[in-house]
């Protein structure tokens, strides 16, 4: 011990420990790969506690010095690559919302230098300084999260650090569950009425007709072709979907993909309505041509513009928010004429159609194995979260019913 190194305080040095004419500390060791590193410090306190870290993680078979170097858009890059069974529109969104939302700044960091409290600030700062919605941030998760698990299993990081941060954030007030709203049944025969009367919005019966009495995607709907049309036994083939996504450059491409999910792929039966519809929409392109546009090999589309190419579900979602607009216009002004009040539309989407669809079925039917093939549901328990709500309407309009009918 008498020859033992000592730093200028006395205390002694243990193997790989150094102190520098500077007064700082320096450990020097190998990784697995025999490369030699060095850590410092200030004190000799601090730097043994790196030390420790070092030697834990080396015992646990960690690679700490790729991790410090290696920054959060490189590993996500190498997540993205390596995921083969990412449908190409998928993939393309995931990259633009990656890019858009986390590439330029929080990506930059160093994996190693990303914690719990880091990742649950930049969540809340996207939500109360980026305003992004509840089901954007979702999605974020949903890239993160797998990224840093596979850091994990690669050895590079002990714990993921996104692991629970959105359950957390959940139960926050500032956490907006999306809401999906069906419209009532006065409501939606407001809408429809207001279509049938005013000659320039009529041209969208057929389609809106079709989405209320399917309960289709609005993918799934604009992707149909009349080969997917069996007139004589009265069924929709849905085998396929239309999206119309941000690729890679940001750009919105038109393409054909598989259904969201296997279950996805059913058939639909059509009640009168939506086959007097298909029937329309028949009549109308006999008259101003059939589908002039091919997307990936696909021609023969049912629902077209005016310009023979196949709608996108924006320009769905900017006519039914147009024609919406100009129903509650009409009606506040023939209310105030009439002295009551007006029965207006709230906003909705296409999405919201098919929400509809779901809440009149199981108002009316009880048996959710249907109800769920019918909408194409992997998980049953969306289809139970949608007749849950159904039927609580229901039931309270049952009771109001029952007004003065059970106490005697």
């Amino acid at each position: 011990m008498a020859n033992a190194r000592k730093d200028n305080r006395g205390y002694a040095l243990r193997t790989g420990e150094s102190q520098r004419k500077d007064g700082r500390y320096c450990y020097t060791y190998c990784d697995r790969d025999h490369k030699r590193h060095s850590v410092y410090a200030k004190t000799l306190a601090e730097l043994r506690a790196k030390t420790r870290k070092i030697i834990r993680d080396k015992e646990d078979g960690l690679d700490p010095n790729l991790a410090e170097r290696l920054t959060l858009n490189e590993l996500y890059d190498k997540y993205l690559s390596q995921k083969y069974d990412l449908k190409e529109t998928t993939k393309a969104n995931y990259k633009y919302m990656y890019d858009h939302f986390v590439r330029q700044g929080f990506g930059r960091r160093k994996i190693a230098k990303i914690c719990y409290t880091d990742v649950k600030e930049f969540y809340y700062g996207l939500i109360l300084n980026e305003e992004i919605k509840s089901n954007t941030l979702d999605n974020i998760h949903t890239q993160l999260h797998p990224a840093f698990q596979m850091a994990v299993r690669d050895n590079l990081l002990r714990i993921n650090p996104t692991a629970g941060v959105m359950a957390e954030i959940k139960k926050s007030h500032i956490w907006e569950r999306p809401k999906r709203h069906a419209l009532t049944v006065p409501q939606q025969k407001a809408f429809m009425d207001y279509l049938k009367e005013h000659r320039e919005y009529q041209g969208w019966i057929p389609l809106i007709t079709v989405l209320l009495g399917t309960g289709m995607r609005i993918g799934e709907c604009l992707g149909l072709r009349w080969d997917d049309l069996d007139f004589e036994n009265r069924t929709i083939s849905v085998n396929h979907n239309l999206t119309n996504r941000p690729n890679a450059e940001g750009n919105c491409v038109k393409r054909i993909g598989t259904p969201k999910t296997r279950a996805g792929e059913r058939t639909i039966p059509m009640i009168d309505e939506v086959f007097e519809a298909f029937l329309m929409e028949y009549e109308i392109q006999s008259c101003l041509g059939f589908n002039s546009e091919t997307i990936d090999g696909y021609t023969n589309f049912v629902f077209i513009g005016t310009n023979g190419s196949v709608h996108s579900d924006t320009g769905v979602n900017n006519a039914i928010h147009r024609i919406t607009k100009a129903y509650n216009e009409d009606e506040k002004a023939k209310a105030k004429k009439e002295h009551r009040e007006p029965v207006l539309l709230p906003s909705f989407s296409a999405h919201s159609l098919r929400h509809t669809f779901c809440t009149r079925v199981c108002e009316n039917e009880t048996n959710l194995k249907v109800i769920q093939s019918l909408m194409g549901h992997a998980d049953i328990s969306t289809t139970m979260d949608v007749y849950a709500e159904a039927t609580g309407e229901k039931k309270q309009e049952i009771m109001a019913n029952l007004q003065g009918k059970i106490i005697l």
